[in-house]
Protein backbone atom coordinates (compact mmCIF):
# COMPACT_ATOMS: atom_id res chain seq x y z
CA UNK A 1 0.00 0.00 0.00
CA UNK A 2 1.58 3.08 -1.01
CA UNK A 3 1.86 6.21 1.67
CA UNK A 4 -0.68 8.20 0.04
CA UNK A 5 -3.17 5.70 0.18
CA UNK A 6 -2.33 4.93 3.65
CA UNK A 7 -2.63 8.40 4.29
CA UNK A 8 -6.12 8.87 2.24
CA UNK A 9 -7.27 6.01 4.21
CA UNK A 10 -6.14 6.84 7.88
CA UNK A 11 -7.91 10.14 6.92
CA UNK A 12 -11.34 8.91 5.94
CA UNK A 13 -11.42 6.52 8.80
CA UNK A 14 -10.73 9.36 11.62
CA UNK A 15 -13.14 11.32 9.90
CA UNK A 16 -16.08 8.52 10.24
CA UNK A 17 -15.36 7.79 13.96
CA UNK A 18 -15.72 11.71 14.41
CA UNK A 19 -18.44 11.36 12.26
CA UNK A 20 -20.25 8.94 13.96
CA UNK A 21 -20.80 11.65 16.97
CA UNK A 22 -22.12 14.30 14.72
CA UNK A 23 -24.22 12.23 12.80
CA UNK A 24 -26.00 10.89 16.10
CA UNK A 25 -25.96 14.34 17.34
CA UNK A 26 -27.52 15.98 14.58
CA UNK A 27 -30.32 13.29 14.45
CA UNK A 28 -30.79 13.93 18.44
CA UNK A 29 -31.14 17.37 18.15
CA UNK A 30 -32.55 18.20 14.79
CA UNK A 31 -35.04 15.27 14.02
CA UNK A 32 -37.81 14.03 15.80
CA UNK A 33 -35.63 10.43 16.06
CA UNK A 34 -35.51 8.96 19.49
CA UNK A 35 -32.16 7.46 20.91
CA UNK A 36 -33.20 3.87 21.01
CA UNK A 37 -34.09 3.73 16.71
CA UNK A 38 -30.95 5.35 16.69
CA UNK A 39 -29.12 2.57 18.42
CA UNK A 40 -31.17 0.30 16.10
CA UNK A 41 -30.76 1.53 12.93
CA UNK A 42 -27.17 2.04 13.12
CA UNK A 43 -26.60 -1.33 14.50
CA UNK A 44 -28.56 -3.11 11.64
CA UNK A 45 -27.19 -1.27 9.00
CA UNK A 46 -23.94 -1.93 10.42
CA UNK A 47 -24.39 -5.16 10.46
CA UNK A 48 -25.66 -5.60 6.73
CA UNK A 49 -22.74 -3.55 5.34
CA UNK A 50 -20.17 -5.39 7.28
CA UNK A 51 -21.45 -8.61 6.50
CA UNK A 52 -21.24 -7.42 2.49
CA UNK A 53 -17.83 -6.45 3.25
CA UNK A 54 -16.79 -9.94 5.00
CA UNK A 55 -18.20 -11.76 2.84
CA UNK A 56 -17.22 -10.25 -0.42
CA UNK A 57 -13.21 -9.33 0.82
CA UNK A 58 -12.68 -11.39 3.75
CA UNK A 59 -14.04 -14.82 2.53
CA UNK A 60 -10.55 -16.67 3.68
CA UNK A 61 -10.18 -15.04 6.95
CA UNK A 62 -11.41 -16.94 10.15
CA UNK A 63 -13.09 -14.93 12.93
CA UNK A 64 -17.35 -14.77 13.47
CA UNK A 65 -17.61 -13.11 16.80
CA UNK A 66 -19.34 -14.10 20.14
CA UNK A 67 -22.41 -12.86 22.27
CA UNK A 68 -20.71 -11.21 25.16
CA UNK A 69 -18.53 -9.04 22.47
CA UNK A 70 -22.02 -7.83 21.03
CA UNK A 71 -23.41 -7.65 24.15
CA UNK A 72 -20.47 -4.66 25.11
CA UNK A 73 -21.14 -3.76 21.31
CA UNK A 74 -24.83 -3.18 22.36
CA UNK A 75 -24.47 -1.34 25.93
CA UNK A 76 -21.73 0.91 23.93
CA UNK A 77 -23.93 1.53 21.16
CA UNK A 78 -27.40 2.30 23.25
CA UNK A 79 -25.22 4.46 25.89
CA UNK A 80 -23.82 6.50 23.14
CA UNK A 81 -27.33 7.73 21.95
CA UNK A 82 -28.49 8.30 25.10
CA UNK A 83 -26.22 10.29 26.32
CA UNK A 84 -25.97 12.49 23.26
CA UNK A 85 -29.75 13.46 23.92
CA UNK A 86 -27.90 16.00 25.98
CA UNK A 87 -24.16 16.36 25.73
CA UNK A 88 -22.68 18.49 23.30
CA UNK A 89 -20.71 16.74 20.26
CA UNK A 90 -17.53 17.71 21.80
CA UNK A 91 -17.80 16.41 25.41
CA UNK A 92 -19.63 13.28 24.28
CA UNK A 93 -16.72 12.26 22.03
CA UNK A 94 -14.16 13.24 24.64
CA UNK A 95 -15.43 11.64 27.42
CA UNK A 96 -16.16 8.47 25.43
CA UNK A 97 -12.33 8.67 24.08
CA UNK A 98 -10.81 8.89 27.56
CA UNK A 99 -13.24 6.21 29.12
CA UNK A 100 -11.95 3.46 26.29
CA UNK A 101 -8.60 4.43 27.36
CA UNK A 102 -8.96 4.25 30.73
CA UNK A 103 -10.26 1.29 30.18
CA UNK A 104 -7.47 -0.50 28.10
CA UNK A 105 -4.93 1.01 30.64
CA UNK A 106 -6.46 0.20 33.77
CA UNK A 107 -7.01 -3.75 32.40
CA UNK A 108 -3.15 -3.81 31.31
CA UNK A 109 -2.44 -2.39 35.02
CA UNK A 110 -4.44 -5.10 36.10
CA UNK A 111 -2.82 -7.82 34.03
CA UNK A 112 0.87 -6.56 35.36
CA UNK A 113 2.17 -4.00 33.62
CA UNK A 114 4.17 -1.04 35.04
CA UNK A 115 4.28 2.36 34.32
CA UNK A 116 7.17 4.48 32.87
CA UNK A 117 7.45 7.80 35.31
CA UNK A 118 6.61 9.63 32.37
CA UNK A 119 3.37 7.27 31.63
CA UNK A 120 2.16 8.24 35.60
CA UNK A 121 2.28 11.57 34.55
CA UNK A 122 0.23 11.25 31.36
CA UNK A 123 -2.51 8.97 33.69
CA UNK A 124 -2.50 11.73 36.25
CA UNK A 125 -3.11 14.40 33.60
CA UNK A 126 -5.56 12.51 32.37
CA UNK A 127 -7.65 11.40 35.12
CA UNK A 128 -7.48 14.99 35.78
CA UNK A 129 -8.50 16.62 32.66
CA UNK A 130 -11.66 14.29 33.22
CA UNK A 131 -12.50 15.07 36.84
CA UNK A 132 -11.86 19.10 35.94
CA UNK A 133 -14.36 18.43 32.83
CA UNK A 134 -16.93 17.17 35.27
CA UNK A 135 -16.54 19.09 38.34
CA UNK A 136 -19.78 20.84 38.97
CA UNK A 137 -19.76 24.53 37.40
CA UNK A 138 -21.65 26.45 35.04
CA UNK A 139 -19.94 25.03 31.91
CA UNK A 140 -19.93 21.48 33.39
CA UNK A 141 -22.03 18.93 31.31
CA UNK A 142 -24.62 17.33 32.36
CA UNK A 143 -24.40 14.35 34.79
CA UNK A 144 -26.45 11.82 33.11
CA UNK A 145 -25.26 12.14 29.91
CA UNK A 146 -21.42 12.21 31.33
CA UNK A 147 -22.45 8.91 33.20
CA UNK A 148 -23.68 7.31 29.92
CA UNK A 149 -20.91 8.14 27.87
CA UNK A 150 -18.31 6.91 30.07
CA UNK A 151 -20.17 3.79 30.18
CA UNK A 152 -20.27 3.47 27.03
CA UNK A 153 -16.66 4.21 26.67
CA UNK A 154 -16.24 1.44 29.40
CA UNK A 155 -18.16 -0.80 27.31
CA UNK A 156 -16.36 -0.15 24.20
CA UNK A 157 -13.07 -0.84 25.67
CA UNK A 158 -14.20 -4.23 27.00
CA UNK A 159 -14.94 -4.51 23.38
CA UNK A 160 -11.72 -4.26 22.01
CA UNK A 161 -10.31 -5.80 24.66
CA UNK A 162 -12.29 -9.08 23.76
CA UNK A 163 -11.31 -8.42 20.01
CA UNK A 164 -7.88 -8.93 20.19
CA UNK A 165 -6.55 -11.91 18.72
CA UNK A 166 -10.50 -13.28 17.54
CA UNK A 167 -9.85 -13.73 14.06
CA UNK A 168 -9.61 -11.42 11.62
CA UNK A 169 -11.06 -8.24 12.94
CA UNK A 170 -13.66 -7.07 10.21
CA UNK A 171 -15.35 -10.65 10.41
CA UNK A 172 -15.03 -10.30 14.12
CA UNK A 173 -17.35 -6.94 13.95
CA UNK A 174 -19.64 -8.37 11.16
CA UNK A 175 -20.42 -11.05 13.32
CA UNK A 176 -20.94 -8.72 16.37
CA UNK A 177 -23.28 -6.65 15.04
CA UNK A 178 -25.42 -9.11 13.63
CA UNK A 179 -25.66 -10.76 17.11
CA UNK A 180 -26.59 -6.73 18.49
CA UNK A 181 -28.53 -5.71 15.94
CA UNK A 182 -31.80 -8.27 17.56
CA UNK A 183 -30.94 -6.75 21.09
CA UNK A 184 -31.45 -2.89 19.74
CA UNK A 185 -34.60 -3.88 17.65
CA UNK A 186 -35.49 -5.80 21.30
CA UNK A 187 -34.94 -2.22 22.83
CA UNK A 188 -36.51 -0.47 20.19
CA UNK A 189 -40.18 -2.40 20.45
CA UNK A 190 -40.04 -2.06 24.23
CA UNK A 191 -39.87 2.02 23.82
CA UNK A 192 -42.16 1.12 21.52
CA UNK A 193 -44.15 -0.10 24.16
CA UNK A 194 -43.71 2.64 26.82
CA UNK A 195 -44.42 5.38 23.46
CA UNK A 196 -41.23 6.47 23.63
CA UNK A 197 -40.78 6.01 19.99
CA UNK A 198 -40.63 8.74 17.11
CA UNK A 199 -39.58 8.57 14.29
CA UNK A 200 -38.28 11.49 11.66
CA UNK A 201 -37.15 10.63 7.94
CA UNK A 202 -33.64 12.93 8.43
CA UNK A 203 -33.07 11.25 11.60
CA UNK A 204 -33.80 7.64 10.01
CA UNK A 205 -31.44 9.08 7.09
CA UNK A 206 -28.64 10.35 9.48
CA UNK A 207 -29.08 6.65 11.72
CA UNK A 208 -28.56 5.03 8.27
CA UNK A 209 -25.28 7.24 7.46
CA UNK A 210 -23.94 6.68 11.05
CA UNK A 211 -24.79 2.43 10.40
CA UNK A 212 -23.57 1.98 7.10
CA UNK A 213 -20.62 4.58 6.34
CA UNK A 214 -19.82 5.68 9.40
CA UNK A 215 -19.79 2.29 11.69
CA UNK A 216 -19.89 -0.48 8.90
CA UNK A 217 -17.75 1.31 5.69
CA UNK A 218 -15.65 2.91 8.29
CA UNK A 219 -14.79 0.28 10.28
CA UNK A 220 -13.87 -1.66 7.53
CA UNK A 221 -11.74 0.54 6.21
CA UNK A 222 -9.35 1.08 9.66
CA UNK A 223 -8.92 -2.58 9.39
CA UNK A 224 -7.50 -2.50 6.29
CA UNK A 225 -5.39 0.12 6.98
CA UNK A 226 -4.17 -0.81 10.28
CA UNK A 227 -1.60 -3.67 9.57
CA UNK A 228 0.22 -0.69 7.31
CA UNK A 229 0.67 1.14 10.31
CA UNK A 230 3.45 1.44 13.29
CA UNK A 231 1.90 0.55 16.38
CA UNK A 232 2.71 4.40 17.70
CA UNK A 233 1.36 6.05 14.64
CA UNK A 234 -2.08 4.28 14.97
CA UNK A 235 -2.17 5.45 18.91
CA UNK A 236 -0.92 9.18 17.79
CA UNK A 237 -3.50 9.55 15.29
CA UNK A 238 -6.62 8.32 17.24
CA UNK A 239 -6.27 11.28 19.53
CA UNK A 240 -7.69 13.43 16.68
CA UNK A 241 -11.25 11.80 16.55
CA UNK A 242 -12.19 13.97 19.51
CA UNK A 243 -10.94 17.60 18.01
CA UNK A 244 -12.61 16.17 14.16
CA UNK A 245 -15.97 16.35 16.45
CA UNK A 246 -15.55 19.21 18.13
CA UNK A 247 -14.94 21.42 14.67
CA UNK A 248 -17.56 18.99 13.08
CA UNK A 249 -19.74 20.34 16.18
CA UNK A 250 -18.85 23.80 15.47
CA UNK A 251 -19.27 23.64 11.66
CA UNK A 252 -22.54 22.21 11.86
CA UNK A 253 -24.14 22.42 15.04
CA UNK A 254 -22.99 25.59 16.05
CA UNK A 255 -21.59 24.07 18.91
CA UNK A 256 -19.05 26.73 21.24
CA UNK A 257 -16.16 25.16 22.90
CA UNK A 258 -15.63 26.42 26.70
CA UNK A 259 -12.39 27.28 28.36
CA UNK A 260 -13.10 24.37 30.56
CA UNK A 261 -13.70 21.94 27.39
CA UNK A 262 -10.37 23.27 25.75
CA UNK A 263 -8.31 22.85 28.77
CA UNK A 264 -9.87 19.12 29.66
CA UNK A 265 -9.30 18.44 26.26
CA UNK A 266 -5.56 18.83 26.21
CA UNK A 267 -5.01 17.39 29.37
CA UNK A 268 -7.03 14.19 28.61
CA UNK A 269 -5.66 13.97 25.30
CA UNK A 270 -1.98 14.83 26.09
CA UNK A 271 -1.94 12.84 29.29
CA UNK A 272 -3.03 9.63 27.04
CA UNK A 273 -0.68 10.44 24.32
CA UNK A 274 2.17 10.51 26.86
CA UNK A 275 0.73 6.77 28.55
CA UNK A 276 0.18 5.44 24.92
CA UNK A 277 3.27 6.51 23.10
CA UNK A 278 5.19 5.66 26.14
CA UNK A 279 4.26 2.31 26.56
CA UNK A 280 5.02 1.78 22.28
CA UNK A 281 8.36 3.13 21.95
CA UNK A 282 10.80 0.61 20.93
CA UNK A 283 13.09 -0.42 23.57
CA UNK A 284 16.63 1.27 23.83
CA UNK A 285 19.84 -0.92 23.29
Amino acid sequence: MSPARILALTSVSMLAFAGNSLLCRLALQQSQLDAGSFTSIRLVSGAVVLWLVARKFRGDQTGSGNWPSALALFIYAAAFSFAYVRLPTATGALLLFGAVQATMISYGLWKGERLKPLQRVGLALALSGLLGLLLPGISAPPLGGSVLMLGAGVAWGIYSLRGKGAGDPTRVTAGNFLRAAPIAIALSLLMLGLQRVTLDAAGIGYALASGALTSGLGYAIWYTVLPALKATTAATVQLSVPVLAALGGIVFLGEAVTLRLGLASLAILGGIALVVLQKQAAPRH
